[in-house]
């Protein structure tokens, strides 16, 4: 007898039949540089109605139903010891230390020496994306746990953050992080770099062993980031012991903070923007021949401003987006209506998958490049000449991006992560909005603007995938 999947695989697989069912058409588009034509638009239409797709089956679906979906289940593994925990950071530690050492004593090109390597494309690209796929790896190798356990019984009882700082410290160290990232003239300087790295973690750790590891969950950017991406993932964000749909973590039994929910809108507005900046609407915007590029000094004013700009646009239009669905949802009804703030700590974080969904399409052709020459680095990390685990023998290429064939693989890998991504933001703001609202009408009402709003974001990722960059 025929098996049919269960209900949870048909709503996940049906948006993307449009995807699947979609035919060539002529249209343009850019890998990097490099220039072929695809039929992008057939695509981003496809793409476009498959988010819609999404937005009226799970609106059609019975409450009892998404909660099942979401509902995730004990795997019933161990917990490891807490000197695993403090083996594993420990090592972290002694690893960054030597990172600081090849970055201030190793070669000047970035794409030999292995700090800029470790940081930029293992740390910032691979590990961020394996966090939102995996779970947050980062509980285990951030690199000041270990030393603070180590340390721990010649300190004191540390004293208690204030709970009104939230993670705002975070946000703002996060904020500072992305703005050297995007527009300092050198961030891939090995020199600048390690000086960078290593004022970050010497501040971290003089943190930790005065405020205990509360300081990472309220202060250090990239623990509050790599929690917030690890809700995304089918095991959650904290312990590996529950497994479920992707994305069951980010419904909680009450909302997050202000400043975490500003901190999520902030990491979609910042990606999002990271990928606008490359492309020639932008330059001519600027009024730059993207051909003749001025170089990244110049840029350095108009890159803050564009940032600045895209994350309050971003946060306004969320806040006028609730409002609205707030509204539509209570229209004629006496009953008191949620508070906006409310609404947003609720709804920011859906926002995540989204983000993770665009950190991975728009960095997959440079991973896919410079992880070669991680690995390369790796095999030779004090360019001495050694060839280690005969990685050093690796000769870059670049192969893929000379075919229509690999590039339409690629380019239809990125637009699909993107795709995917949006139409997880959808089934998990949906089942927030029942828990909210209470009754399956007013959370459907109340999800019209917002998934119009999914819909626009969704154009806007594909378009971005398909623009000509510089």
């Amino acid at each position: 007898m025929l098996q049919l999947p269960p209900t949870w695989a048909i709503l996940a697989a049906a948006p993307l039949l449009p995807m699947i069912l979609a035919l060539p058409a002529a249209a343009h588009v850019s890998e990097q540089s490099f220039v072929l034509l695809l039929p992008t638009g057939h695509y981003i239409t496809s793409g476009v109605i498959a988010v819609l797709a999404s937005i009226l089956l799970i609106s059609a679906t019975p409450a009892r139903v998404v909660e099942a979906l979401f509902r995730p289940l004990p795997l019933g593994l161990p917990t490891l010891p807490d000197w695993v925990r403090t083996a594993i950071s420990t090592i972290s530690a002694i690893g960054l230390l030597m990172l600081l050492y090849i970055g201030w004593s190793g070669p000047r090109d970035p794409l030999v020496n292995l700090l800029p390597l470790v940081i930029w494309v293992g740390f910032w690209i691979g590990l961020f994306s394996l966090i939102g796929l995996v779970g947050n790896l980062w509980a285990y190798l951030n690199p000041w746990i270990g030393p603070y356990a180590l340390l721990r019984g010649r300190l004191g009882q540390p004293p208690a953050l204030p709970e009104s700082l939230g993670t705002w410290p975070a946000l703002a160290v996060f904020v500072l992080f992305f703005g050297f990232y995007m527009a300092d003239p050198a961030p891939s300087d090995p020199d600048r770099l390690a000086v960078v790295v290593a004022t970050y973690a010497g501040l971290t750790l003089c943190g930790v062993l005065i405020f205990g590891p509360t300081w990472l969950q309220r202060c250090e950017a990239f623990t509050v980031l790599f929690d917030l991406i690890a809700r995304t993932s089918p095991f959650g964000a904290t312990r590996a012991d529950h497994l479920g749909f992707p994305g069951w973590a980010l419904f909680k039994d009450a909302p997050v903070r202000l400043s975490t929910a500003i901190f999520a809108v902030f990491v979609l507005a910042a990606g999002s923007f990271d990928g606008l900046k490359e492309t020639f609407w932008w330059f001519a915007r600027l009024g730059i021949n993207p051909l003749e590029h001025p170089g990244r000094t110049a840029l350095v004013g108009s890159t803050l401003i564009g940032l600045s700009v895209s994350f309050l646009a971003l946060l306004l239009a969320l806040a006028v987006v609730l409002w609205a669905g707030r509204a539509i949802a209570c229209m004629g009804e006496a009953q008191p209506k949620p508070a906006l703030r409310r609404l947003f700590c609720w709804f920011a974080p859906t926002l995540l998958p989204i983000a993770l969904g665009y950190h991975i399409s728009h960095f997959l052709v440079t991973f896919m490049i410079d992880g070669q020459y991680l690995l390369a680095a790796i095999g030779d990390p004090f360019a001495r000449g050694d060839n280690f685990l005969n990685l050093a023998d690796i000769r870059v290429t670049t192969g893929f991006l000379t075919s229509m064939g690999s590039v339409r693989v690629i380019w239809l890998t990125q637009a699909g992560v993107v795709v995917v991504s949006h139409i997880l933001a959808v089934l998990v703001s949906h089942r927030i909005a029942l828990h909210v609202f209470e009754t399956p009408r007013r959370a459907a009402l109340s999800q019209i603007p917002l998934g119009a709003f999914m819909i626009l974001y969704t154009l806007f990722g594909l378009w971005l995938l398909a623009s000509p960059r510089a």
